[in-house]
């Protein structure tokens, strides 16, 4: 029987978090450039794509059916295997005259799935490694996540964008590349089920099902008596009020021809401009925020951090007023925005992890995450329709404006003030 002990984690550490990474970016972002490509208004692009935010909202809710049914392992795979198939299926409806929802649909199997298969990917991690081995590969980990984000809002969008070249026409051209996503993932799926361990047994899972476990209610109600649990709320939910909006309609900005307000970039332009040297900076400043507050505590860096999440977006104001032709400016405007979206979303997510401190830590941050995502999700549902009543350049001046309110609520946490500082252990 194949244990924990004789599967190299370096086998399958890499691919499970990539297929964790690609699915979330191939959902959240190529589906915008996707329909953006096949012609669909902004409008129904940011209703509909950021609709499928739900299921990483709701999380929490049906977590605990993944611990109640079958193994981790059974979970992710089964999960991966859905998500391949939903992708095909994209691919195979986009020549379809109704492909809007039918594409949607099957978007939603994948996104459902993709959930799950975080749940069930988290979950397995801490029955396939000691303590100490997790903490080994938790850089492996979060590696391969962002590599999977490269490749998903970079590479697959370049490869889009020359299939829309060589064809010449765009619906063939996102159709293979759908198929070939999910293709990829299928391959994936196949190499985890050989390479996995089966980390539980059917004794040690039965033994599990038997253990007495805290209610949902329990959990649930704990989270909502916090204190400060109203200010924390608004707090999650209207901090990305502003970033919300820009994820939805950055890219159409970046796609529309001159003459609607946008810059007129060609598909393999913002795999490159956004979905790679954009990613890139998302990452380095994400890292380069994580060591700051590590070295001088949370409290001293919320305002900065907050900050250089907010004032790159006044580039994007610029650039809808000027237009320039140059893509100097584009990259250098786009980088400097992820770059502080990185820096700043550091202090966002330690200040997730001080609310989840408690008896129920796991469970509260997932329910934290959960009310974030839902912060994401319900702005970005109606950015279209602001962007296109206010025109590219007024909807960036909107979108600073919509930053100040968690801008202001920052200041009225409270927290240790060196919450999140490394603590230096004494021989």
């Amino acid at each position: 029987m194949n244990t924990p002990q004789n599967k190299n984690p370096w086998y399958w550490i890499p691919t499970l978090n990539f297929a964790s990474g690609l699915p979330y970016a191939i959902i959240v972002t190529v589906s915008v450039i996707m329909y953006k490509n096949l012609g669909v208004n902004n409008e129904d692009i940011g209703l509909y794509t950021s609709f499928l935010y739900l299921p990483w909202v709701i999380k929490p809710l049906w977590s605990p059916f993944i611990d109640l049914y079958s193994t981790k392992r059974n979970w992710f795979l089964a999960m991966q295997l859905v998500i391949a198939i939903a992708f095909i299926f994209v691919g195979f409806t986009i020549p379809a005259n109704n492909f809007f929802f039918l594409t949607l649909a099957f978007f939603w199997m994948a996104a459902f799935a993709s959930a799950s298969n975080d749940v069930a990917t988290d979950g397995f991690y801490m029955l396939a490694l000691t303590k100490e081995k997790q903490a080994l590969f938790l850089g492996i980990r979060s590696t391969f996540y962002r590599l999977a984000m490269l490749t998903g809002n970079g590479l697959i969008v370049i490869l889009g964008g020359y299939l829309e070249i060589k064809y010449g026409d765009k619906t063939k051209a996102w159709s293979h590349t759908m198929v070939l996503i999910g293709t990829l993932m299928a391959l994936i799926t196949i190499y985890n089920f050989f390479t996995t361990p089966k980390a539980e047994t059917t004794d040690e899972y039965l033994a599990a099902e038997k253990t007495e476990k805290p209610s949902f209610g329990k959990v649930f109600s704990t989270f909502f008596q916090k204190k400060q649990i109203g200010l924390i709320l608004a707090f999650i939910l209207i901090f990305r009020l502003g970033e919300a909006q820009l994820l939805k309609m950055l890219n159409p900005f970046l796609m529309d021809p001159l003459e609607k307000g946008g810059l007129g970039l060609s598909t393999e332009s913002i795999g490159l401009i956004y979905g790679t040297f954009g990613i890139i900076a998302l990452v380095i400043g994400g890292i380069l925020g994580g060591i700051a507050i590590s070295k001088n505590g949370l409290k001293k860096w919320m305002l900065p951090m907050v900050l250089a999440m907010r004032i790159p977006i006044l580039g994007f104001v610029l650039l809808a007023h000027f237009q320039p032709q140059s893509h100097l400016f584009i990259y250098l405007t786009v980088i400097l925005e992820q770059f502080g979206y990185g820096f700043g979303f550091a202090a966002f997510m330690m200040y997730l992890i001080y609310v989840a401190e408690g008896e129920f830590k796991t469970s509260h941050y997932s329910l934290a995450t959960g009310f974030m995502a839902l912060g994401m999700m319900l702005p970005g549902m109606i950015s279209g329709y602001i962007q296109e009543y206010l025109g590219y350049e007024n909807f960036f001046i909107w979108i600073v404006i919509s930053t100040i309110p968690g801008l202001i609520l920052s200041q009225y946490l409270t927290y240790p003030t060196e919450f999140g500082k490394k603590e230096i252990k004494e021989n």
